[in-house]
């Protein structure tokens, strides 16, 4: 059987998202239900994989060490539940940088993609920001926005957006178990 991938976003679609940073596994708050749907895309057979944009190391705001240590609480958290993430790709850049890993750009899409073996066109990328949905697109992979973080935000600015769109990650995990 063909391995099944879904690639999660992690601030704002994992945990509490915030506008100074998650700076600390302190400060690393899952979401409602957030771990649970990772949990249950790993019952239903799919692999998790993490894609996020960590401009806070380029900005100097924490370094590889609490990076990592955040990165092990979400995991001790989801072993817990009996839920896993397969890898965790991340970007340092900071925006001005004009790096080709961070989103909007696919990079990080591409180098999981190549790194796993993976057709994209199957995948669904879980996002709560539109440079989120871009990266998906680009990349070739299936988006999927949730009202979490800046889901709200993101739908305001962008109305008519033509995807999935859910409430949580919760909610998603449910419709991508449901339609895979």
């Amino acid at each position: 059987m063909t391995e099944r991938w879904v690639i999660l976003d992690r601030d704002g679609v994992i945990n509490v998202d915030s506008d100074e940073f998650v700076k600390s596994p302190e400060e690393w708050l899952p979401l409602p239900g957030s771990l649970e749907a990772i949990a249950e895309l790993n019952r239903h057979g799919f692999k998790v994989v993490v894609i996020t944009n960590q401009s806070g190391l380029a900005r100097g705001l924490f370094d590889l060490a609490s990076l990592a240590a955040m990165h092990e609480k979400m995991r001790g958290m989801l072993a817990e539940l009996g839920g896993q993430v397969e890898a965790i790709y991340f970007c340092p850049h900071g925006p001005k940088e004009q790096c080709q890993c961070r989103k909007p750009k696919a990079g990080m899409y591409k180098a999981f993609a190549s790194d796993k073996s993976v057709d994209l066109s199957s995948v669904y990328a879980v996002g709560d920001s539109y440079r989120d949905i871009e990266a998906a697109r680009a990349a070739g992979a299936r988006p999927v926005l949730v009202k979490t973080g800046k889901g709200l935000q993101t739908l305001h600015n962008h109305p008519r957006l033509n995807l999935p769109i859910f409430e949580n990650l919760y909610d998603a995990a449910k419709y991508i178990a449901s339609n895979s």
